[in-house]
């Protein structure tokens, strides 16, 4: 075959290549940018969204540093967008149309339920999470989405303690408020871990720190805050701190921290009733509460029995015998 024979070959192979429908290298540069495209839009809506959520507006300012672009091109992604009718400009302010909304929440809700199947399913670091459901939550349609929904059991939070978005497109309202804000030894139950920036959230793991945890704050000052759960403590600087989310406990809750089921009072120890446990329910606590177990009243073990139950409680003058596991759903404090 003559030299020319293989050049003309040689070109027909490379036009082929690159003019293929679907699997040629345009074809795929194509369906590469397009893709691109699309990321670029779904984390700007995320942003407007999450600007929404916090009481106020995105700029372009605020687009181009969240998405790290030059102003220029962060002004060409909102024309575009407004063409698309995702979003309107009014003034410096941006304003996600319910359209654009719709789509927003459906990439936060890729976003949270691909970390959920993370951090549950594929047990990867906490640390890590949140980087690979990023690279992750542009690629599910709605029927798959729902069919990871259904696979995880429905969640309702992300592991960092986000509310994940429902199919039909609400998104609860976020609990909590930084434990810089919060009344010093006043305990509080850590209800978010804000994983961004990541080194900050590294240094929150790295602590022990975790979602349901009962803290309180021992100590701050302007270079740290010292925190407790009872047991450990924890040191970190103001602005880590800050991203660490608590709310108040239920009233029943504080009262049970600070009380013992009767059944470990000892012989003649005396308890004020704190409560009754919210398991008491239906006849067994109208049953209590006839036989005067109410807060504030005291009782205490009086005679002892040789097989050690039931046991008998002096309350209002009255012996009554109760047995452990009624005693055990009765809360004191020792006095």
């Amino acid at each position: 075959m003559s030299p020319l024979n293989w050049i003309l070959i040689s070109l027909l192979v490379l036009l082929i290549a690159l003019f293929l429908p679907r699997v040629g290298l345009l074809a795929i540069f194509k369906t590469y940018r397009e893709a691109k495209d699309r990321e670029r839009v779904e984390d700007a809506l995320k942003h407007l969204l999450d600007r929404e959520q916090q009481g106020r507006h995105a700029s372009p300012v605020s687009l181009a540093g969240t998405l790290d672009l030059p102003l220029a091109r962060a002004t060409q992604l909102i024309e575009n967008m407004e063409t698309q009718e995702l979003l309107e400009s009014r003034g410096n302010d941006l304003h996600l149309s319910s359209k654009g909304e719709r789509w927003a929440l459906h990439v936060v809700r890729a976003h949270r339920l691909w970390e959920r199947f993370l951090a549950d399913e594929a047990r990867m670091p906490l640390e890590k999470v949140h980087r690979e459901a990023q690279r992750r939550e542009h690629t599910l349609t709605d029927a798959q989405l729902n069919d990871l929904d259904a696979a995880l059991g429905h969640p309702t939070r992300d592991p960092h303690g986000d509310p994940i978005p429902t199919r039909e497109g609400t998104l609860p309202k976020a609990e909590g408020m930084p434990i810089t804000a919060w009344q010093a030894d006043l305990p509080a139950r850590i209800v978010h871990l804000e994983d961004e920036p990541a080194i900050a959230y590294q240094q929150i793991l790295a602590a022990g720190l975790r979602l349901g945890q009962v803290i309180r704050i021992l100590e701050k000052t302007q270079s740290r805050y010292l925190l407790s759960d009872g047991e450990t403590e924890y040191k970190l600087a103001p602005a880590v701190a800050s991203n660490v989310h608590v709310t108040a406990l239920p009233e029943s809750e504080i009262l049970k921290r600070e009380a013992v089921p009767l059944v470990e009072l000892s012989h003649d120890q005396r308890g004020e009733i704190v409560m009754l446990d919210e398991a008491v329910q239906g006849f067994t606590r109208r049953r209590f509460l006839d036989l005067g177990l109410t807060p504030g009243t005291l009782i205490y073990p009086e005679l002892k029995n040789f097989f050690g139950d039931p046991r008998a409680y002096r309350i209002r003058g009255t012996l009554i015998a109760l047995r452990k596991d009624q005693a055990a759903q009765i809360w004191v404090k020792p006095v």
